[in-house]
């Protein structure tokens, strides 16, 4: 059998049992055009490897390509279409865990301020701000932003309605009464959202739904034009997707300095962010200089009451 034709059978079983297997589908499809038309039995491991490598440093992308090629091959075995497996047996060890960026509101005010003086590419600058704005403001993730229709946006109820997202997930999204003004303003600028419920709250300058793309090279622009930057050598520079890490740091803060019990928090926190549980939450908490200094003090009361705490 061709190997496009095991993947396209591969990835018609996983989809018909109901799997979520849109990266899964984009791995394989791209792993097949890399090896070509070949046979099930021709591909080589040297050029599998290859595939497996990409350019560039080791990132853990590497893994995930791995997992998702040994359940093909698994697949194919099972069926008899391979003898064995062209894949390393064991995959590199990975690289350290990726840190994210946990913007400062003095940088975030950085970044509105620029937005007027960059070029923005199909989007005009009330659409990025706004856009920075709700994902900051909301935690939104970026193709949850950008999904939204006019029907889910209830502004005077403060209400974001979230649908069918990661894991397949419908929640509400209270947002605060200065965040709704913020989408007011913009949907007052954009008449063309109005008056058909289906169409997508967030729209290019032609007037299509914006793609994701979008806005991902517009803050790359914007984050060079204010000066935003990472300074610890790791490899990424700050992306949009670490306004949502943001978000959930910042509102860890912020129990901390009213005096909350924050452990009991994170599953509120954990809901609104749509994660299953609340390790996947602690994903997004990390440890900041602040975020460090204020657990150090709550620790401080607890082991030592009656003390100084200086």
């Amino acid at each position: 059998m061709k190997l496009h034709a095991a993947v396209e059978q591969y990835i018609g079983l996983k989809t018909s049992l109901g799997f979520r297997f849109r990266a899964d589908s984009v791995i394989l499809r791209a792993f097949r055009r890399a090896m070509g038309c070949v046979n099930m039995g021709d591909v080589k491991p040297t050029r599998v490897r290859a595939y497996l490598d990409g350019t560039g440093p080791l990132t853990r992308f590497w893994e995930r390509k791995w997992v998702t090629l040994r359940g093909f091959y698994r697949f194919a075995q099972a069926r008899g279409l391979v003898r064995q497996s062209p894949l390393p047996k064991v995959p590199p060890k990975p690289p350290p865990p990726f840190v994210p960026y946990i913007y400062s509101r003095v940088e975030l005010r950085r970044l509105l301020a620029a937005i007027p003086a960059v070029p923005i590419a199909g989007l005009d600058p009330a659409t990025l701000r706004t856009l920075l704005l709700l994902l900051y403001g909301a935690g939104l993730r970026l193709s949850e932003a950008l999904t939204l229709n006019e029907a889910q946006v209830d502004l005077e109820a403060c209400l974001l309605t979230i649908c069918q997202s990661k894991f397949f997930k419908t929640r509400w999204v209270p947002i605060s009464p200065q965040l709704a003004r913020v989408l007011a303003r913009y949907r007052a600028l954009h008449p063309h959202c109005a008056g058909n419920r289906g169409r997508p709250f967030f729209r290019s300058v032609t007037g299509e739904p914006v793609r994701r793309s979008a806005p991902e090279r517009a803050f790359r622009t914007l984050r060079q034009a204010a000066g935003v930057q990472r300074s610890d050598g790791a490899r990424y520079q700050p992306r949009l997707h670490d306004l949502r890490h943001t978000f959930a740091v910042h509102r860890l803060l912020a129990g901390y300095r009213q005096g909350a019990d924050v452990q009991a928090l994170l599953p509120a926190l954990a809901t609104y962010l749509g994660h299953l549980d609340v390790a996947a939450t602690q994903h997004y908490l990390t440890l900041t200089p602040e975020v460090s200094q204020h657990a150090s003090r709550r620790f401080e009361h607890y082991a030592f009451p009656g003390g100084s705490h200086e």
